[in-house]
């Protein structure tokens, strides 16, 4: 690839979206006032290129005065923008380049932290224009500017509105302004979204950099009783290792930016433009990173009724910046096929609602506010961009529009398509009819469909003959066409009734859903088999439930078929009496209960604990309450106590969970019971967790001393897990004093439990906080994004306290650098640097699994570090340990004392690892006491055998990709 700068300043500034349009006129958005400016500095600017040799070298201002727009999109004789609350038509009416039309298309969005407004219009194939959007943020410290959190969205101008709740829920929308039509989709997205080449929609927000929304709204309507939280699938086959590999010389962190992954995800962009080489041309997404500088590119594969991303870089990313002050942050696919790079260009890019107090009165929040760049990425062998010369596609007839629809560019089909469905010129049918089949232009076929469709002139014939279209994507558009027209055209039943076979996957996917449309026996047959033919999927599941038809005869069909060595029949089994809880008869819930607590044959065991975890989700969204009698709790707690299955034990009680147990005398003899049971060593760990687990449904104060004798080193993991849940119940701050008393017994995975329990309660985060700063507790054995919650607290005084402790180790780490400065400043080879690391660090450290012993933690996953941060903790390793590497003392009954890292636990036993000697695994029954020494398991001293130049040799190794 080549790269090259089409437009900076002083021609342009602050940039976050443009548009090119079938004129060839490129706007941009300018973004000024982020992050605190609501003073109208935002504007639309009009580029052009005077001499024709791709630069851009004039502007023109569009229009100015906006609060904080986002992005931009070409419609009708204008564009839309969003400027929340709004969303503004603005139209050029005399042809000077400014826009004297200013309308308000939709109003009621929140205008919340820039990062959060709305933004990114995109015109669907469909012809609905999407808009991302998500929830208002809270904010602490900046309630005027941005506190506001929205009222209800609809059409001002508008004669009865279509209008949607506050803020529409926090979810994207779509709308037609023509049809008066305005709809929320099933998802939320933060900034930047995009749909493939068949319309398939992905968001992302600023940690995930892409996932897809499976299932639209409308088929979530059909049925309220489903529950069902999310209807996005994350595509990123690595997403809980979501690292990036930046190149930044001198990177700008602020407090909260986490070091090395994903953190600001945004403008993502599916590359369409069919100009880039394999394997970049096809079923690619680009994803911007600002914090890191850097934008990232992913491989997206067919996965069920989603994709998986995949990188297609190893250890390196598309396009990395050097420089600090370069924050790439949105894409544009050009006509000319390149790809556009918005570089917001700004020396701080994160909000201050999320910075140290100290960098926000250092000031610098809008420096770079002058500056911005856009650049072009092309194959290196590719042509002069044309467009920036002028663009003659406004002015096309029918003729060559229809024509465009076949383009093997989108930008050209989808502008093609938006101009033919305004015009609305019937003598464009017959052109349309015949581009719809073409056999040259799979494209051309669908983009025809929709245009025919954007016009009220495509005939169910046509539908119907796609429907058996030999390209996979378009039979699933047609099915989607069909869903519009089956009301006028019953006729496409019988064609939908066919396509049960389909051999694609995301063909029957569809299918699937549309047919819940339909109430009829032939419908219903049809979305049985497809569901017991994929029911593996989950997504399958999901769809197949959305109807609102019966779900009893389907349950009873499910149980029937109910295949024990095949999980998804308990998973819909789960979901059938989930919807049974949330809106079924309470004669039909009494009957699933009796049904699930009998003792039955192998088969029927092994659905009977679905049906009960199924009950005590969808009963605790019941809207009025369901109470039991006591027969049905004596049935639960039976159960509960008697049956010989983990899962029948648990479901059980999450069912009893839902209202308590009413039934006094009942209860106490069943807590009784539990107390046997925990106090018998000799039962299975799982039924001593789960009767810790029971004692929530009394009083936990009266246990208080059982809880306590549970949470030490010598009980099982899941028994000590038990107690904290069940004396977390307890209020006030006794479990938080134990906790901090017991921290240096506690193995690192009860501590990260531990640290949950003191959730947001403001009195056990100050307890939690004096220990930290008394170094009770170290500040680096808390997990980041525990630190992040308390760094984000609401109290100001236990937030400040918080950015403190979690920034002191860098600090310190500058106490240390104090004789090693010098060694900053001096030039490291990683060859050297290699050496260096084998001689002194390879005896305790591996990089990426290789080179050296894997005792301490693997420095691959350092190269993102400050240099200074790295060197702090090579010349003070106690100085921040890494979560499970710190060192531990066992003094054994035997009264031999063992020394190491824990290297893995078990129900029964602990194993440590010591450099250089054998892992033991001692019984936890071995054990008299267990105790954190507090400090690092790596050596200190090894300045001693370092020079200057040795660190900076051994800095540049470890800072590689």
């Amino acid at each position: 690839f080549k790269i090259e700068m089409i437009a900076s300043e002083p021609l342009i500034s602050d940039p976050v979206d443009m548009e090119i349009d079938e004129y060839g006129r490129l706007y941009v958005v300018e973004m000024h006032g982020y992050p605190l400016d609501k003073s109208g500095s935002g504007r639309i600017i009009l580029l052009s290129d005077s001499d024709g040799d791709g630069v851009m070298d004039k502007h023109t201002v569009f229009t100015d005065k906006l609060t904080l727009p986002t992005s931009i999109l070409r419609w009708k004789k204008g564009v839309l923008v969003t400027d929340a609350p709004n969303i503004l038509y603005l139209e050029d009416t005399d042809g000077d380049g400014k826009a004297e039309r200013i309308d308000t298309v939709l109003t009621g969005f929140a205008l919340t932290n820039p990062q959060h407004n709305t933004n990114s219009p995109i015109y669907g194939m469909d012809n609905w224009i999407y808009v991302a959007h998500q929830s208002s943020v809270y904010t602490r410290g900046y309630k005027e500017e941005f506190g506001d959190k929205g009222s209800a969205i609809f059409f001002p101008h508008m004669d009865n509105s279509p209008r949607l709740p506050n803020n529409a829920n926090g979810r994207s929308i779509r709308f037609r302004p023509d049809q008066k039509q305005l709809e929320m989709t099933s998802s939320s997205c933060q900034f930047g979204h995009t749909m493939d080449e068949w319309g398939h929609h992905f968001e992302c927000n600023n940690s995930n950099q892409g996932y897809q929304e499976i299932i639209a709204n409308r088929y979530f309507e059909r049925n309220h009783d489903q529950i069902i939280s999310d209807a996005t699938n994350d595509m990123s086959d690595y997403l809980d290792a979501n690292e990036v590999f930046p190149t930044t010389t001198h990177p700008d962190r602020q407090l909260l930016t986490n070091v090395g992954v994903m953190t600001s995800a945004c403008g993502l962009t599916a590359y369409l433009g069919d100009a880039f080489p394999a394997p970049y041309n096809k079923n690619v997404t680009f994803i911007a990173e600002p914090v890191s500088n850097l934008v990232h590119v992913n491989m997206l594969k067919d996965s069920g009724a989603s994709f998986a991303a995949s990188r297609i870089l190893q250890n390196k990313e598309f396009l990395s910046s050097t420089d600090a002050w370069s924050r790439p942050v949105n894409m544009y696919v050009g006509p000319d096929g390149a790809l556009y790079v918005l570089d917001y260009y700004r020396r701080v890019i994160e909000s201050p609602e999320w910075m140290s107090e100290e960098a926000i009165a250092a000031g610098g929040l809008y420096d770079g506010s002058d500056k911005g760049r856009i650049y072009r990425i092309s194959p290196t062998n590719a042509k002069p961009a044309t467009w920036t010369k002028g663009l003659k596609l406004g002015d096309a007839d029918n003729a060559e529009l229809v024509n465009q629809l076949a383009n093997t560019n989108n930008w050209w089909r989808l502008n093609a398509q938006r101009l033919l469905v305004d015009r609305a010129d019937k003598k464009s049918v017959s052109l349309l009819m015949n581009m719809a089949k073409n056999p040259s232009s799979e494209q051309g076929r669908l983009h025809a469909l929709w245009t025919l469709e954007g016009i009220g002139e495509l005939t169910s014939d046509l539908i119907a003959a796609s429907l058996k279209d030999p390209a996979a994507g378009i039979r699933e558009n047609a099915i989607q066409l069909a869903e519009l027209h089956l009301p006028a055209a019953p006729e496409l039943t019988k064609s939908l009734l066919a396509m049960p076979s389909d051999p694609n996957f995301k063909v029957r996917f569809q299918l699937l859903l549309t047919l819940g449309f339909l109430h009829t026996p032939e419908a219903a047959a049809a979305r049985n088999k497809l569901l017991f033919a994929d029911i593996s999927d989950k997504w399958i599941q999901i769809a197949a439930l959305s109807s609102a038809s019966e779900t009893g005869s389907l349950l009873k069909m499910v149980l029937d078929k109910f295949q024990p060595d095949v999980p998804a029949y308990a998973s819909l089994v789960e979901r059938l009496t989930g919807m049974a809880g949330t809106g079924g008869k309470p004669e039909d819930i009494y009957a699933l209960i009796k049904k699930a607590t009998i003792t039955g044959n192998n088969k029927q065991s092994a659905w009977q604990a679905p049906v009960l975890e199924g009950l005590s989700k969808g009963l605790k969204s019941r809207k009025i309450p369901l109470a039991l009698s006591a027969d049905y709790q004596k049935m639960l707690v039976r159960t509960f106590f008697e049956n010989s299955s983990d899962e029948m034990n648990s479901s059980s009680f999450h069912v009893l969970k839902v209202n308590g147990i009413p039934d006094t005398a009942l209860k106490n003899k069943a807590l009784l019971e539990a107390l046997t049971i925990i106090k018998d060593t000799s039962q299975q760990e799982r039924k001593r967790a789960r009767a810790v687990d029971f004692l929530s449904l009394g009083d936990p104060l009266l246990y208080t001393e059982v809880l306590k004798k549970a949470l030490v080193p010598q009980e099982q993991p899941a028994v000590q897990l038990a107690a904290l849940r069940t004396l977390s119940k307890i209020p006030g701050t006794m479990l938080s004093e134990y906790i901090i008393q017991q921290w240096p017994v506690l193995t690192p995975e009860i501590r990260e439990a531990a640290i949950a329990t003191f959730d947001d309660n403001p009195e056990r985060i100050n307890l939690l906080l004096t220990a930290i700063e008394k170094d009770k507790i170290k500040a680096s054995s808390i997990s980041f994004g525990a630190s992040v919650q308390m760094m984000l607290l609401p109290d100001s005084m236990l937030r400040n306290r918080a950015r403190t402790l979690f920034t002191k180790d860098k600090e310190q780490g500058k106490m240390v650098n104090k004789e090693y400065q010098q060694a900053l400043e001096l030039a490291g080879d990683p060859l050297k640097g290699k050496e260096v690391y084998k001689q002194n660090c390879a005896i305790c450290h591996q990089v990426r699994g290789k080179i050296g012993v894997a005792f301490g933690p693997d420095l691959g996953t350092i190269h993102n570090w400050l240099k200074e941060d790295i060197m702090a903790n090579v010349l003070d390793p106690n100085l921040s340990i890494s979560s499970g590497y710190d060192l531990w003392t066992v003094q054994l009954n035997t009264g031999e004392s063992v020394q190491g890292i824990i290297a893995s636990e078990t129900p029964v036993a602990i194993t440590l690892k010591n450099n250089g000697k054998m892992d033991r695994t001692i019984n936890r029954q071995e054990i008299k006491s267990l105790k954190s020494a507090n400090i690092s398991a790596m050596p200190s001293g090894l300045a001693k055998n370092i020079n200057y130049q040795q660190m900076a040799e051994l800095l540049s190794f470890l800072r590689q990709n």
